[in-house]
């Protein structure tokens, strides 16, 4: 993630000797309108995909983009070139009509960014509390992993008759990393990787690329709608809870946001007129916290957003399109970190499982091969692969 002393990277793109098309989901979010500004600048055309109801409701969000289309009119070419369409990725049918849309307007669609997520917190009791929390379960999976295997599903056939495309698919280190109180999230982001390793390989003789792009959780979560199920006292530090549930870590961070008090004011409990410390200063809203099922887009200031999402759009602009993209990228140096990390466990277990297993399961072949594959597997030269292909597209 981009910090306030890191210079922002310059976005980039491959070279390619004509203009790509590329079909944005999400195109109002921060990221699909970041995006999209990067390719009207570089000459691509962006079919923009927002959900319509979303765009007349006049909220934080819809203002954004309105603001962007302002930056559209008044920019040279870039209204020719980018084309707006009503886009619910969970509606097969709006799927379809926005890859129709690109093809009609465009001639086709060469690059799918698929962007579209959304963030449940709560711990598998809290979201198995009521009906109304299960059914934020079943709205997170929509969302999070029927919804991209829609747009994927319709695109698929356009690409494969033109024999080329490319599809990026932004997910993050959830899809490796689990975290407590975030477990339908993660489980979503597991089982789109899932798919899209899998389809890879059956798109591949079409010249169909795709690629995984792991951002940090910071991303997922701040620069989309965040949905906070009502929070079990069983479950806090009170209790003896020692874990530390993503709904705490997130409300510390919301609650540090300028403004946020006067915004979403605290519940008298929590409300300090005159805070004298640290600790009374983050002692509301607790936003996420609320005995209430709390839907928000975490309200952050354009300027912390830009900085957030910076790393990410390079990556983005240098994978899109290009001839030889990575099956998966991880943004940043920290993501890297913690999946090396993860790695070194996964390591570690296989190494319990041989000692544990051999005198059950193992037995020597011929050659000295052993029965099970996976004991051959070198961890170690695994760890370094990932290493060393996430970090050509990062900042020095």
């Amino acid at each position: 993630m981009a910090n306030g002393s890191a210079p922002i990277p310059t976005p980039q793109f491959p070279t390619h000797n004509a203009p790509r098309v590329w079909l944005v989901t999400s195109g109002d979010s921060p990221i699909g309108i970041s995006i999209a500004r990067q390719i009207l600048s570089h000459g691509d055309y962006v079919v923009s995909g927002i959900i319509q109801a979303e765009f007349e409701n006049d909220g934080a969000r819809s203002k954004e983009f309105k603001g962007f289309l302002a930056e559209v009119g008044r920019s040279p070419g870039w209204k020719d070139r980018l084309k707006v369409v009503g886009l619910d990725i969970r509606n097969v049918a709006h799927c379809q009509a926005a890859v129709a849309e690109g093809v009609h307007t465009f001639r086709g669609v060469d690059i799918l960014f698929c962007c579209t997520s959304e963030a449940v917190i709560g711990t598998i009791e809290e979201l198995g509390a009521s009906h109304r929390t299960l059914t934020l379960v079943r709205d997170q999976f929509e969302r999070n992993f029927f919804g991209p295997m829609n747009i994927i599903r319709a695109v698929i056939p356009q690409m494969r008759s033109q024999l080329n495309g490319h599809i990026i698919v932004l997910t993050g280190i959830t899809g490796h990393l689990g975290t407590p109180g975030l477990s339908m999230y993660c489980a979503s982001n597991w089982a789109l990787e899932g798919f899209c390793d899998s389809i890879a390989y059956e798109i591949a003789p079409f010249n169909i690329k795709l690629t995984i792009v792991q951002p940090s959780v910071e991303i997922g979560i701040l620069t989309n709608q965040v949905t906070s199920a009502p929070p079990m006292k069983e479950y806090s530090r009170d209790y003896g809870q020692t874990a530390p549930m993503f709904r705490g870590i997130l409300d510390g961070l919301l609650n540090r946001l300028p403004g946020i008090r006067a915004e979403h004011p605290p519940p008298p409990e929590f409300d300090i007129q005159s805070p004298s410390s640290e600790a009374e200063r983050q002692s509301g809203p607790w936003l996420l916290s609320r005995p209430e099922v709390v839907s928000m887009y975490p309200p952050l200031s354009a300027g912390h957003t830009e900085k957030l999402i910076a790393e990410t759009i390079h990556a983005v602009t240098a994978i899109g399109g290009h001839e030889n993209p990575p099956a998966r990228h991880i943004v940043g140096v920290e993501g890297v970190a913690s999946v090396r990390e993860k790695l070194k466990t996964v390591s570690e277990e296989l190494e319990e499982f041989v000692e544990t297993s051999v005198s059950a399961d193992i037995t020597k072949q011929g050659g000295g091969a052993s029965r099970l594959g996976v004991v051959d597997i070198d961890i170690k030269d695994l760890e370094s692969d990932v290493f060393d292909a996430s970090l050509g597209l990062h900042m020095n």
